[in-house]
């Protein structure tokens, strides 16, 4: 460091001396010099660390945690309780949110947002799938206006829709780590791989539909075997961590009174819960 006058006095030999026993100690993995340092000193500091061995990283106390973000970070792990996530910015959902949207009042659209952060939303669902919109534009200039929201852009983003282009306009919009809702088997496992290794790109976490080249899974083996065999795909050929998978089994219809319906319900639950068993 520099004396009163902006003089460096500190010889090659003693700040050698003081930066190996921050080696010693463990304290550091990388040194060297910034103003005031010589060829000499550096050269000292480099025989001083010589055979030292860097710091060890600790543990990574996430390790196994789903790591969400808006400005915020936000993790998701086994004791994590349930998770409140905002549906109001849907326009399929919300008939208010979808005449906004369609009359370009993005400023009262973000209230939407915000109230729902407000009232404790803890991820905001964000869905412009409406047929006489254009679902990227939408998307993007949403997603940037709420960016400019800190009290709105806290809590991280699920950008939910069943048309990729529109993903890809809302992953390219985004701040933090967002969760992508969703892909599936539906088309075959080429399609599914190049759109999830799109997502792990961008950073973001994915939501896997129950759904195959034969179908929506409706009984509990289906839902299981889909989702294992995502899970499989994603992990040993795409990369994806998994901690940044979410499997949706599919609540299907029920209390229909159509006789095979009546299970949908249980196949629901026994599905989670085997899905969820190998993982813990």
């Amino acid at each position: 460091l520099p004396n009163a006058l902006g003089g460096y006095d500190e010889t090659p030999e003693d700040m050698a001396e003081i930066l190996k026993q921050f080696a010693m100690d463990g304290l550091i993995n990388i040194v060297g010099g910034c103003c005031g340092t010589t060829p000499d000193h550096i050269s000292a500091i480099a025989n001083a660390v010589k055979g030292v061995t860097p710091r060890r990283p600790p543990n990574d106390p996430q390790a196994g945690n789903m790591l969400l973000s808006g400005l915020e970070p936000m993790t998701v792990g086994p004791y994590s309780n349930f998770i409140n996530i905002g549906e109001r910015c849907n326009v399929a959902g919300s008939r208010r949110f979808c005449n906004l949207i369609k009359k370009e009042n993005y400023e009262a659209a973000v209230d939407v947002a915000r109230v729902q952060v407000e009232n404790g939303a803890q991820v905001l669902d964000i869905n412009m799938d409406e047929g006489l919109l254009d679902g990227p534009y939408a998307m993007s200039k949403f997603l940037r206006l709420i960016a400019t929201e800190p009290d709105v852009a806290k809590v991280p983003v699920c950008i939910d829709s069943s048309d990729f282009s529109v993903i890809i306009a809302g992953l390219e919009s985004i701040q933090g780590k967002c969760i992508v809702n969703s892909i599936s088997l539906k088309e075959g496992e080429e399609s599914f791989k190049e759109r999830a290794r799109l997502i792990r790109r961008y950073g973001a976490a994915v939501v896997v539909m129950a759904f195959d080249e034969e179908g929506q899974a409706a009984e509990t083996m289906r839902k299981y075997e889909i989702c294992e065999r995502s899970y499989r795909i994603l992990t040993e050929e795409v990369g994806f961590d998994p901690c940044d998978i979410i499997f949706d089994p599919n609540i299907l219809t029920i209390a229909t009174g159509m006789e095979e319906h009546a299970n949908y319900g249980m196949y629901f639950i026994d599905a989670t819960r085997m899905i969820r068993v190998p993982f813990l």
